[in-house]
């Protein structure tokens, strides 16, 4: 039986994990010896017939040929209008392109353990609601594995530190990635991993601070002379590549130069920490917002959290540190490796998953995977959308709040609207507003009502919430008696026929 390994899918660099038989957790090199595989699909063309090169070749290739490369498309999972056209006019989904990432790691994983690899367990932020989370699946699905479990990003680099440390602790995993953030809020006790809530923004992360300091940098050459920097499409490229470098160099220094050559004419551009803080001031801001309102809803003070978990390449930002070490009172030590943690953590859940299903491990392993229990929430509210008694409009009614234990179940009533009502129409909502135009129909389904129903009759409708957040709806009336019963059908997802025509093109695609 070959390993499930752990796979970190991120906006600007993956990585792969697997635990061995001693228990130990390890991070796969890729095939160009890496330990982290960049999120980058260069597409080239032979014979016309698309061959995608992924990671650092195509990185390299970003600022020379930018309209064939696709970066940071985890942002635009679970968006069924969102497609890339290569030079062959092939079109592709961010799944697809996902797809094409997670082959490219399922290989490298192969090449390193010596043995072919179908199960995984794949990361997603935490705040990924229902379309993203199923999209990633689909995505892995496509590259030929087998996609164990769907898990939260901060409830990964919990496990990885939580696992070697066995003290009663409240944690804050504090995740700000190449392209998203997470807060996540838990307490770790002998193996017991309990979330006790989460937030974040899918669109907010190191692409957000490379943007600033790449506006601040065109500002600049242009007060020297140059025109039109931050709309020129063949400068993009270059200017990203340099802005994300002295992004890097800032970390460690207090200043730096970036050197750019645009229309024939040189420029060194001094860039100093203290500008960089600046210009990014209202980024850092909205990643407090979430982190305070994350510990108020949780009810925990900051003196109560016992340890800061720091994720993500972009915390390494001396401002981030800071800020946190500000509101915790404290100096914050780095626990656990930022790059690495999320991998790691994936790779011990993927060993649990290959548990329950049977699969035979070490002694030492089954050891270790009897002491962890993870208990995880719901990033995102779900409800229905409901006709007010008192307004007679309609509005969206929660059934399951945001932050409610995985899995669950949870039932509310409601009634009939008209007398001799014929059927109902249970549209599923994802959001925590009122007014039903803020929120996201998930999915939808038309259910008869049998006999003749008198108005204000009761119908109860009941929400299974699995541990992958898959959405089961029961229908009963006032008797128990079963209207009806459906699994939501995710508007924004491939059904199962185009997941079979993705599949095969993606086991198709020669991939470097």
């Amino acid at each position: 039986m070959s390993k499930a390994i752990g796979i970190d899918l991120g906006t600007t660099y993956s990585a792969v994990s697997v635990m061995n038989e001693t228990g130990k957790t390890e991070i796969l090199d890729n095939q160009d010896g890496d330990k982290l595989t960049p999120s980058v699909v260069f597409f080239q063309s032979f014979d016309g017939k698309d061959e995608p090169l992924v990671g650092i070749q195509a990185k390299n290739l970003a600022a020379m040929q930018p309209e064939n490369v696709v970066q940071y498309v985890k942002r635009q999972m679970g968006d069924p209008n969102w497609r890339f056209d290569s030079l062959n006019d092939i079109s592709y989904s961010a799944e697809e392109i996902s797809a094409i990432i997670l082959r490219r790691l399922k290989d490298g994983a192969e090449n390193a353990l010596g043995e072919e690899v179908t199960d995984a367990v794949i990361t997603v932020p935490a705040y990924f609601d229902d379309a993203r989370r199923t999209a990633t699946k689909q995505a892995g699905e496509m590259a030929g594995l087998n996609v164990l479990r769907v898990l939260n990003e901060p409830t990964a680099a919990a496990l990885a530190y939580g696992v070697q440390n066995s003290k009663k602790e409240t944690v804050l995993v504090y995740d700000l990635g190449g392209g998203t953030f997470d807060v996540t809020l838990m307490k770790i006790e002998d193996g017991n991993f309990n979330v006790l809530g989460t937030d974040g923004d899918r669109n907010l992360g190191g692409f957000d601070f490379d943007n600033a300091l790449a506006m601040l940098i065109s500002e600049k050459m242009e007060a020297n002379g140059a025109k039109d920097v931050i709309i020129d499409p063949n400068f993009a490229g270059k200017l990203r590549e340099q802005s994300e470098a002295a992004k890097r160099a800032l970390t460690t220094v207090d200043k730096t130069n970036v050197f750019l050559d645009y229309n024939g004419k040189a420029y060194k551009i001094n860039i100093t920490r203290e500008e960089f803080e600046k210009a990014t001031t209202s980024l850092v801001e909205r990643t407090q917002e979430i982190l305070e309102d994350v510990i108020n809803e949780a009810g925990v003070d900051w003196s109560e959290i016992d340890h800061v978990l720091l994720v993500g390449g972009s915390t390494r930002m001396p401002m981030i540190q800071r800020t946190l070490e500000q509101s915790l009172g404290r100096t914050i030590q780095y626990s656990i490796n930022p790059d690495e943690a999320v991998a790691i953590g994936a790779a011990i859940q993927a060993t649990l998953e290959s548990l329950k299903n049977g699969d035979y491990v070490s002694e030492e392993v089954s050891k270790i995977a009897a002491q962890i229990k993870v208990s995880d929430v719901t990033s995102q509210a779900l409800g229905v959308i409901a006709t007010s008694s008192e307004t007679g409009k309609e509005i969206n009614s929660v059934i399951i709040p945001r932050n409610a234990k995985v899995p669950s179940k949870y039932t509310e009533l409601f009634s009939t609207s008209v007398a001799n009502q014929k059927s109902v129409n249970i549209q599923v909502t994802q959001g925590d507003d009122e007014d039903p135009v803020f929120v996201t129909i998930i999915g939808e389904c038309e259910l008869e009502l049998p006999g003749n129903w008198a108005k204000g009759s009761t119908i109860k409708i009941t929400f299974h919430y699995d541990i992958d957040q898959t959405v089961f709806v029961e229908v009963h009336d006032e008797y128990d008696k079963l209207i009806g019963q459906f699994e939501v059908e995710r508007a924004a997802n491939m059904n199962k026929q185009d997941l079979l025509i993705s599949s095969r093109k993606i086991k198709e695609l020669s991939i470097d």
